[in-house]
C-alpha cells in the first residue's frame, strides 16, 4: 500500500519554517513512554552541532541553547 503524502506547504507556511532552524532529534532504545525514559541527542542540520540529553528538560534546554547561539547567523 502506497503512504499518502503530505500535501506541499504554501508559500507563507515554508518561510516561517526557515531551513537554518532545522534540528534532528535521535531517542536512544532506552526512550520510551512506558519508562519515562527520555535520552538522545538533537542535531542542528545546518551547521552539524550537536547536543546530548537525558530528559525532556535537558532536551528543550539543548535546544535553547542552540537557538540562542544561532541568533541571526544562521540568516
Amino acid at each position: 500500500m502506497k503512504s499518502k503524502q503530505p500535501p506541499p506547504l504554501r508559500h507563507e507556511e515554508a518561510s516561517a519554517l526557515p531551513v537554518w532552524k532545522a534540528f534532528v532529534v535521535q531517542f536512544t532504545d532506552e526512550t520510551g513512554a512506558q519508562t519515562e525514559t527520555f535520552s538522545g541527542r538533537v542535531e542542528h542540520l545546518s551547521s552539524g552541532r550537536r547536543g546530548r540529553f537525558g530528559s525532556k528538560d535537558e532536551l528543550l534546554e539543548t535546544l535553547r541553547h542552540m537557538i540562542a547561539e544561532l541568533g541571526e547567523k544562521g540568516r
